[in-house]
């Protein structure tokens, strides 16, 4: 297959292949790399007195009875007998062409997976032809699919894309494996994955240990390390400008003014991010830390560098809700210091956007918050030199790209400080932030309060009430949050309407606020201010209050639905308590669905929140849940994620491929290019954001 789909031939594509490009199946290679899910064994022949229950197995019979009943549901029952026993086959979607291949008499051959019972052995919807032929002499592979790309046509496709790929080594010669397996060389480890023989160990096959597979899986993370590495060094022979602190400027009376001193963690942080921009060498940092650490001031103090030195700063986030969070707090921080704090969001008055872009254009503004906007075709930088994305993970590739082409300066690339409040567990962070230089906020300031978190069913939500109307007569104040679902958005609007409706009918005396995301601007900023005043109790929420809000005297989060929120999520919005003196406590609401159980992922992710408030163990725990690809969200957006190697287990060969890339960008250049390509095509791009 050619390296790129011809365009203009695009639409005499057949749907097969069309199927094959949705895929990512373009190149020859690809076809190659694309390895089976699971196999099917049709190498053989079992008896049905022989086939165990539970197992997958072949057979020959004849077909002894064949008819459509009606009980409990319409269905075709077919009854074969191979001369050891009896079996009957189950089909509840058919067509008039299975009864025919399925008449009595005919003999037939079937694999399906065995059921026992009281009116004896079963299959339900069984493969089957007609008997005869040869057996298959390898386990038959079962590979990842779309609609519209059956099997038989996918497995031609990977048999010709295996035949012609270009599989010569591209490994250095004499290199030290990290395990002995993984000698096999590419060629017979892609054969063998394809087509394994019958008395290979299906469990080796199926948890990935067979040295083929280890093979693979070196090859793979050397891929992505080389990728990695490759990028960072290119964007260190590019040029930022070179931004020296000064004593006494900015950055030290910012220091002297806030309300509170920095923890050590917050120092030690703040240290290397202003050794970064000192050196003329565009910075590439992820700030991560816990909720509520005190990643934004870390944040001002950078941008008091940048405006110190003459230059503007940028600071982007996902949510207007957020954007206003920092605004606020900036404003109060940076204004009496005599910085002016530019305001950009999309719902913004024609009037009071043009006087901020022409205070950003001025430069006037040295400091401009807000979220989307900010990269808007229109607004133009005098000189941006650093630029903030809070909540990274939010954002896409193509964004974090338009906000870097905001510098004016030719030939110069702004800073880069990009922050999150969900922590990476280790292996994530060497694996797909292999690029980034990181830093960790791994220390909380002193005076947060522990929050106790309970898991309560549903039923019990009268209790939970209670505990609202204690929490109000102390002076505190009370999120309840609503999950929010895209697929059934007007749904879960009206879940949460009723709630608050219910809320305000229990709670009488007590203003209760409504929030969610399809209020207008100014309703929601109202709603927000009125609850940050202290003067509404209840605020009923969708998500829209996942990170950025900061309300001290909120003492109680009560999560509705707890079992539909992704783990990271939940201790986001258990985030938004615990922020004053008060003993604070979050409640997780489950729902149980109509079999009565909650699934095991939900039951994991509460058991968790239970367990412990550390963001980073937390984290850890959402990654063996969700695995890397849900969990790195947007970063992501267009890359590819590992297919085969698996961070938990495959440490040691990440290791391997960590030490082994430098080595060979260094000596073997042509290789490690070669290699990219192989494995990446042209997705690398996306490590330039």
């Amino acid at each position: 297959m050619p390296d790129k789909a011809p365009s203009p031939a695009a639409k005499t594509l057949s749907a097969p292949q069309k199927a094959l490009i949705k895929l990512g199946l373009k190149r020859d290679i690809d076809l190659a790399l694309h390895l089976p899910l699971r196999y099917e064994d049709e190498t053989r022949i079992v008896k049905l007195r022989d086939a165990r229950e539970g197992d997958t197995a072949q057979i020959e019979a004849t077909v002894t009875a064949c008819e459509i009943t009606q009980r409990p549901r319409r269905q075709l029952l077919v009854t074969v007998d191979d001369g050891s026993d009896t079996c009957v086959m189950r089909f509840f979607s058919f067509y008039p062409s299975h009864q025919k291949a399925l008449a009595v008499g005919n003999r037939i051959r079937a694999r399906g997976e065995v059921k026992g019972g009281f009116m004896g052995l079963t299959m339900m919807h069984p493969t089957f032809k007609a008997a005869g032929g040869n057996l298959a002499e390898a386990l038959t592979p079962v590979y990842p699919t779309v609609a519209g790309l059956a099997q038989a046509y996918l497995r031609r496709a990977v048999i010709t894309g295996l035949n012609h790929a270009d599989l010569s080594e591209t490994m250095p010669q004499g290199i030290a494996w990290p395990d002995p397996r993984g000698a096999w060389s590419l060629r017979d480890a892609l054969r063998f994955l394809h087509h394994p023989t019958p008395d290979v160990s299906l469990a080796a096959l199926e948890d990935r240990s067979h040295p083929a597979w280890v093979r693979l899986k070196c090859e793979e993370l050397l891929a992505q390390q080389l990728s990695q590495l490759t990028a960072k060094r290119e964007r260190d022979l590019l040029r930022a400008p070179g931004l020296k602190m000064k004593r006494g400027a900015l950055h030290d009376q910012l220091l002297k003014a806030l309300p509170f001193a920095l923890t050590n963690a917050q120092q030690r942080v703040g240290r290397e991010i202003a050794q970064d921009l000192s050196r003329p060498v565009p910075m590439h940092r992820l700030l991560q830390g816990d909720v509520g650490a005190g990643k934004t001031v870390v944040a001002a103090l950078a941008a008091m560098v940048a405006i110190d030195a003459g230059w503007q700063c940028a600071l982007m986030a996902p949510t207007e809700i957020l954007a206003t969070q920092h605004f606020a707090k900036l404003v109060g921080w940076l204004e009496p210091l005599g910085v002016k704090v530019a305001w950009l969001i999309g719902s913004q008055k024609k009037k009071e956007r043009a006087a901020m872009l022409a205070l950003i254009e001025s430069g006037e503004a040295a400091l401009v918050v807000g979220t989307h906007a900010v990269i808007q075709e229109h607004v133009k930088f005098k000189n941006l030199a650093l630029a903030i994305i809070d909540e990274q993970h939010r954002f896409g590739v193509a964004q974090r790209l338009a906000l870097r082409g905001k510098m004016q300066a030719p030939g110069m690339e702004p800073h880069m400080l990009m922050m999150t409040a969900t922590p990476i567990p280790r292996t994530l962070a060497m694996s797909y932030y292999a690029d980034l230089d990181v830093s960790v906020i791994d220390e909380l300031p002193p005076g947060r309060t522990p929050i106790v978190t309970r898991v309560v069913s549903d039923h019990r939500r009268d209790e939970v009430v209670e505990r609202i109307g204690a929490q109000l007569q102390q002076g505190r104040q009370v999120y309840w949050v609503c999950p929010l679902i895209e697929e059934s958005e007007a749904l879960d609007l009206t879940n949460a309407t009723e709630t608050h409706a219910d809320l305000s009918e229990a709670l009488p005396g007590v203003m209760v606020g409504l929030l969610h995301s399809r209020m207008p601007v100014a309703e929601k900023k109202a709603v927000m201010e009125l609850f940050t005043a202290g003067v509404m109790g209840v605020l009923v929420s969708t998500t829209v209050i996942e990170v950025g809000v900061d309300v001290p005297n909120a003492s109680l989060m009560v999560i509705e639905h707890a079992e539909r929120f992704g783990l990271s999520q939940l201790h986001q919005l258990r985030g938004r308590v615990g922020r004053g003196a008060a003993a604070s406590a979050c409640v997780l609401l489950y729902g149980t669905p109509e079999g009565g159980r909650l699934s095991e992922t939900a039951r994991e992710r509460l058991r968790a929140m239970v367990e412990t408030n550390d963001g980073f163990e937390i984290a850890r725990r959402d990654l063996e849940i969700r695995g890397p690809g849900e969990f790195l969200g947007a970063r992501q957006s267009g890359a590819p994620l590992l297919r085969f190697a698996d961070l938990e287990t495959d440490s040691h060969l990440l290791d391997w491929a960590r030490a082994l890339a430098p080595q060979m960008l260094d000596q073997h250049a042509f290789l490690a290019e070669r290699h990219i390509g192989r494995w990446l095509g042209g997705k690398s791009e996306y490590l330039k954001a």
